[in-house]
């Protein structure tokens, strides 16, 4: 046979073989690649993604968020981190948006523009873009590293194809079995290659394996103690996937099945009677674990469901909260106290489905967070009223240890109540500090009163001792006025020495004034050779020299004036009225009889218009 037929033969060979590889894919091998592709699909992180329990990150604050984020760039799992990231983002985003028309809204209220507002973030905004950016490019680095080393094992498989066509179309049987399990080893260790090439890649490769096995004659022995011996590790490969079925953590069994899958599809040919049973055994396997998987699905997806009724409902609870708003510390506690448990019944609950998880917990979410906002915005207008409070009670303090040397007892006295009336009326204080401005501000109140007490004894023994002089000095004008001694000159004297005494107890200041008035009035009276204008004017002198030691004095003085002006006003009236009816009168029949006794009228009164005169030049020039 010439070179060029032996070419055109083994051409047609790797034509039949192709073909044959073909067909073989289509009934048993294809059969496994085919399943391992769907696996593919439903694989541990799909199967995750359904059936993970719902982490909500709906209630963490901008803080948390952005640590949470910080967390995920260091973390290597990218299914993991892309999931969480895709949950966050949003909510990061929505967090920031609201602070930025917050910030628009005190622009413009403040006389800016809109178009000139530009809002730069805050250091949390800096610190999640910047790890949000690092994410994305670790994950865009990733890909291409991935689809670099895809196209990397693409040549190197390529390139053993090659090898193994050599190694295949070589006359030279010796060490040739070696090597090809050499090449099997190489091709198993190498990586996944990009999709568009793998089924060819895969076809080319299994038609040239036939093509050795049925080369290798000599070897067929060997071929087959190699196919028993896959065999055997395939039966083992369906037992331990058999076992799968009676794993209770789905997860995990469907983890360990795709690991069995991918050493199912490696291990190589097994004996062409036993291929389709000891496939149709492991798929029967895989199969139990599927619909073990698919029933728990199905179960997790009406726990879900159930899960939807109990928070909804729940969620419905907490909208009252949210408008929730008293005045009362103690009501704020007894409502936080309510919805800490609706909350844990919340948490107690478990997942929801993706598709309605997000509006639901937002509903119950929003409203958990109203509620503490509200009483964040009320204990904290609290603390600045009780910090207010402070500030004002420690002036009250200070305005009390300044008082507490003095000597004014009865000013003193009557400062320190005010101030404590002060202090009762203005509230509570923070409860760090409450005790200790309370005992300063009673020590100083204290101090006063204890040095008030310890000259009451003398301030008492004073009193009396001057209510004794001054009931002499009435004794003696009562005398002097029986007597009839009693003289101007003796009156001022008795009226200066009555004025000099200080006080007397409280109990006795009535009785003592009105017995001084009396004598004095009886004093007056008694006077030789005094005109009617002279006593009064005498008792007024006496009346002004006793008002000027009133400590209401000036008030008592200024309405003594007011009243003598309308006297002397309603004096003047009458007066004029009269004058004016005698005028009338005078047309009258007995004209000469009213007259008469108007102008008595006329000249009384105006003898007491010129007293009350007198009085009040008196009174104004005291």
């Amino acid at each position: 046979m010439d070179t060029l037929t032996m070419e055109i033969e083994k051409e047609k060979r790797d034509e039949q073989h192709v073909h044959q590889a073909g067909l073989a894919k289509s009934h048993s091998e294809s059969v496994l690649a085919s399943e391992e592709s769907e696996h593919d699909e439903l694989s541990d992180d799909s199967f995750d993604e359904e059936a993970h329990k719902h982490v909500d990150y709906s209630h963490y604050t901008k803080a948390q968020l952005v640590a949470l984020i910080k967390d995920l760039a260091k973390d290597n799992n990218l299914k993991r981190v892309d999931a969480v990231v895709k949950d966050i983002k949003p909510l990061y985003d929505e967090c920031r948006e609201k602070e930025r028309s917050a910030a628009l809204e005190r622009f413009i209220s403040t006389g800016g523009v809109a178009e000139d507002f530009d809002y730069k973030g805050d250091e949390n905004d800096i610190a999640f873009d910047a790890n949000y950016k690092l994410i994305k490019d670790r994950r865009a680095q990733f890909h291409r590293q991935q689809e670099e080393q895809k196209n990397e094992n693409l040549r190197k498989k390529q390139e053993l194809v090659e090898r193994l066509r050599v190694l295949v179309d070589s006359p030279d049987h010796t060490n040739q079995f070696e090597a090809f399990k050499e090449l099997q080893k190489e091709w198993r260790a190498i990586g996944p290659v990009p999709t568009a090439q793998a089924k060819i890649l895969w076809a080319n490769y299994h038609a040239l394996e036939d093509r050795f096995y049925d080369n290798q004659s000599i070897y067929f022995e060997l071929k087959e103690l190699d196919r028993r011996k896959n065999l055997e590790a395939k039966l083992e490969l369906c037992a331990r996937a058999e076992r799968l079925a009676g794993v209770e953590i789905i997860k995990d069994a469907i983890r360990e099945l795709n690991e069995l899958h991918h050493e199912f599809k490696h291990i190589g040919p097994v004996p062409k009677d036993d291929k389709e049973a000891v496939w149709q055994r492991f798929k029967a396997a895989s199969d139990a674990v599927y619909a073990k998987r698919d029933a728990y699905l199905q179960n997790l997806q009406q726990e879900l469901n159930k899960n939807l009724e109990e928070k909804s409902k729940l969620g419905d609870e907490a909208q009252a909260f949210a408008s929730f708003n008293t005045d009362r510390i103690k009501e704020w506690n007894e409502k936080t106290k309510e919805i800490l448990e609706l909350q844990k019944r919340w948490e107690a609950i478990g997942g929801l489905p993706r598709a309605k998880a997000k509006d639901v917990n937002k509903k119950f979410w929003t409203a958990f967070k109203a509620f503490f906002n509200n009483k964040n915005t009320f204990f904290k207008k609290l603390d600045e009223e009780r910090e207010s409070n402070l500030n004002l009670k420690n002036e009250l303090v200070k305005k009390a240890f300044d008082l507490r040397e003095s000597t004014d007892w009865e000013k003193t006295s009557n400062e320190l109540k005010v101030l404590q009336q002060k202090w009762k009326d203005i509230g509570p204080v923070p409860e760090k500090f409450r005790e200790k401005v309370f005992k300063e501000f009673k020590d100083a109140c204290d101090y006063f009163f204890a040095q008030r007490r310890g000259q009451q004894g003398k301030v008492e023994q004073e009193q009396i001792d001057n209510l004794n002089v001054k009931t002499s000095i009435c004794e003696e004008l009562e005398r002097n006025a029986q007597a009839g001694t009693a003289s101007a000159d003796l009156l001022r004297d008795l009226q200066d020495r009555y004025n000099s005494i200080g006080f007397v107890p409280k109990k006795d200041i009535s009785a003592i004034k009105n017995r001084y008035h009396e004598a004095v009035e009886k004093f007056v009276a008694a006077i030789p050779d005094l005109t009617e204008d002279d006593r009064s004017r005498l008792i007024l002198e006496n009346q002004i020299s006793d008002l000027k030691k009133d400590p209401m004095g000036d008030r008592k003085l200024y309405q003594k004036e007011q009243a003598i002006r309308k006297k002397i006003q309603k004096v003047e009236n009458d007066i004029a009225l009269w004058r004016n009816n005698l005028e009338f009168f005078g047309r009258s029949n007995n004209a000469e009889k009213v007259r008469e006794e108007f102008n008595d009228k006329i000249k009384v009164a105006t003898e007491h218009l010129h007293q009350l005169k007198q009085q009040l030049k008196l009174l104004r020039t005291a």
